[in-house]
């Protein structure tokens, strides 16, 4: 067996190398070369990350833990960063969905991307993001996961910004770019206060220094540094105040969006807080904010779905939707609950996106839903795993999503740090998901055709049909390995493997005890409230826009005024320009007129004709005319003889 060590370095250095590879012949236009490195490339990691997770199940729960420190990297007096890499429970979880899940969406490219002039530059960046997000989750330390975290956000505004000749695409990746750079600056002074609090920046040493006594002040050292860390992570992972660059980044092609939305970049802001539990447990205030911001997101997102006709944006609202569940959990201390369900969202989002790839392709570009109806007599493959997809979303069970989202919306209720009121943003996101998503299934594949008769709709190729397939399995049965104990208990001691597997590296709330076994019948009261409310929002959804569909036009009347509100997704946008970004872009042009043009520049001038003046001056005496220096000589020795006579 290949040692842990070279398994690593395979792991990172072959989605590297396909990134060298397509990237020295970025002009070729061979899609089918270009896709098979690329796919190889990130397949030959998936193999490694196999190996590597299968290398971690043989090792004891609490020595599940495969280190390699390449090089020293940065020795700066108490700094010390090596170029290391750690395969845990948790990361040895992410490495499987990102080159699992990455291989997918790589095939499906080779299907979708085969008409296009820049296909091979393409799969180099696709390649290079799957590099850079390897060295996100496998990073050792804070400044090595900084890299990767770095390395996919110029890799998403690169792919979001690929077609850069049209404008609004090209605004959209330098948007997405600029955001999460402000979230990025809060994710160096994280940086900087924890390592002037513990000495190391190093996860491992940070989790191990971790103070056994919460931190009750706002201003407390380990507060500051996790609300800055999060303040990245709401950058990163699109959260409230800066989500507005995801729904824009659905300019790019579009399993690129199943790339950044689904298996990596998103889900980076969470991955962090997670591998970091320990340290954001000794911080109350941190976790109370997170939880909240992450349940105000899943709302605000559902709703503006509602109002969304572009098939990837309904998506894209939904992730920023469903990021918000994720924050929530690790927000009440439900870290476990919170990678769970960033794992079933992987699959069933990803399956989306590419569902919604294939829709765009089958309907040659086409994205307004308005425009689609009755495709699944067209598309049957993209429908009936699209359909898997959206069973898996609004939490029917017994598929993925059901066991994810109840078990974040039991332990909100239920969770030392968690509320009734939290519950109740959660289950309101989950109807509002269950309702637009059921729209969309409505306007996109059921009921009547409003396709244009020069469309001809049709399925796609089995290089983005397998994927879908694949991907739709997986959002069936990927959440069997985390059935709750109450439904366990009741299957015949069904153990939950996700827990015991999590359980070394996550560490309980001081009060986690408070969890009891007695509450098991209000568990299961939550359980079928959620279904119960999923269900209706979705049959109601059903009954608008198939069986009576012009109800939903008279509904949009009657509430014209809010309607309008949510349609403009809340003028936040606007409310940026107004009040954030063109007071800048006048101050800026102010203080470069009042300070650049008409200080610093004239100063300068000024100066320069001081300098142009004294020179003026001194070539007067250089003018070669001997008579005059011989002057200036006896003017000399007559002013230092007066000198020395004088002493």
């Amino acid at each position: 067996m290949l040692n842990h060590e070279l398994l690593i370095a395979i792991l990172l250095l072959s989605p590297l190398l396909g990134f060298f590879i397509n990237g020295i012949r970025f002009r070729s236009s061979n899609y089918l070369i270009a896709g098979a490195v690329a796919t190889v490339a990130v397949g030959i990691s998936f193999v490694s990350a196999v190996l590597l997770f299968l290398q971690l199940v043989d090792l004891s729960p609490e020595n599940r833990r495969l280190a390699v420190s390449f090089f020293e990297w940065m020795a700066i007096d108490k700094l010390r960063v090596n170029a290391g890499f750690v395969v845990d429970q948790i990361s040895g979880i992410m490495i499987l969905i990102i080159t699992g899940v990455g291989t997918l969406i790589h095939l499906f490219s080779v299907g979708y991307m085969h008409h296009d002039k820049g296909v091979t530059k393409y799969f180099a960046y696709l390649n290079l993001f799957i590099f850079n997000m390897l060295i996100l989750v496998l990073g050792d330390s804070l400044l090595t996961m900084f890299v990767g975290w770095e390395g996919v956000g110029l890799c998403s505004y690169l792919l979001i910004g690929f077609w850069f000749s049209d404008s609004a695409k090209a605004a959209a990746g330098m948007k997405a770019f600029i955001t999460n750079r402000i979230g990025d600056a809060a994710f160096i002074l994280g940086m900087f206060i924890l390592f002037f609090t513990f000495g190391t920046l190093n996860i491992h040493e940070l989790n191990g220094l971790a103070p056994t006594l919460v931190e009750s002040s706002w201003l407390g050292a380990v507060t500051l540094g996790t609300l800055m860390l999060f303040i990245g992570a709401t950058g990163k992972s699109a959260q409230i105040p800066l989500y507005v660059w995801l729904p824009d980044a659905m300019a790019g092609p579009t399993p690129v969006s199943a790339l950044i939305h689904a298996a990596t970049m998103v889900t980076a802001g969470v991955y962090m807080i997670v591998r970091l539990n320990p340290i954001f447990i000794v911080a109350p205030n941190t976790m109370m904010v997170i939880a909240i911001i992450g349940a105000a997101t899943a709302v605000l997102a559902a709703t503006i779905g509602l109002t969304q006709y572009d098939i990837k944006k309904v998506l894209a609202y939904s992730t920023v939707s469903q990021l918000g569940y994720m924050f929530l959990a690790v927000g009440v201390g439900a870290f476990g609950a919170g990678m769970f369900h960033l794992m079933t969202h992987a699959f069933f989002k990803a399956l989306m996106f590419l569902g919604s790839g294939s829709v765009i392709h089958g309907m040659h570009e086409e994205q307004d839903i308005r425009k689609m109806g009755g495709l699944k007599k067209y598309m049957p493959i993209t429908h009936f795993t699209f359909l898997l997809g959206w069973l898996a979303i609004i939490g029917i069970p017994p598929f993925a999503g059901f066991f994810s989202k109840d078990e974040i919306l039991w332990l909100a209720f239920s969770s030392p740090s968690g509320h009734w009121a939290l519950w109740a943003a959660g289950a309101l996101g989950a109807a509002l998901t269950a309702f637009y998503m059921t729209r969309l299934m409505a306007l996109t594949f059921w009921g009547k055709s409003r396709v244009d008769k020069k469309v001809h709709p049709h399925e796609s190729g089995l290089t983005m049909t397998i994927p879908l397939m694949v991907l739709g399995l997986l959002s069936i049965v990927g959440g069997w390995i985390g059935i709750p104990h109450v439904i366990g208990e009741y299957l015949g001691h069904i153990p939950n493997y996700w827990e015991h597997w999590l359980e070394p590296v996550i560490k309980k709330l001081p009060t986690s005890d408070a969890i009891v076994s007695h509450q098991t019948s209000t568990e299961w009261a939550l359980m079928g409230a959620s279904v119960l409310i999923a269900s209706i929002s979705a049959i109601t959804a059903y009954w608008m826009y198939v069986v009576r569909p012009g109800s939903s036009e008279k509904i949009k009347k009657a509430i014209r005024p809010v309607y309008e509100v949510v349609n403009n997704k809340y003028w936040v946008d606007e409310a940026y320009f107004s009040w954030i970004i063109n007071p800048l872009i006048q101050t800026s042009k102010s203080l470069w007129y009042y300070i650049d043009v008409n200080f610093i520049d004239k100063m300068t001038f000024k100066v320069a004709d001081m300098a142009m003046g004294g020179g003026s001056f001194l070539k007067v005496l250089q003018n070669g005319n001997m008579q005059q220096y011989a002057m200036y000589i006896g003017v000399g020795v007559v002013v230092v003889l007066s000198f020395v006579l004088m002493r």
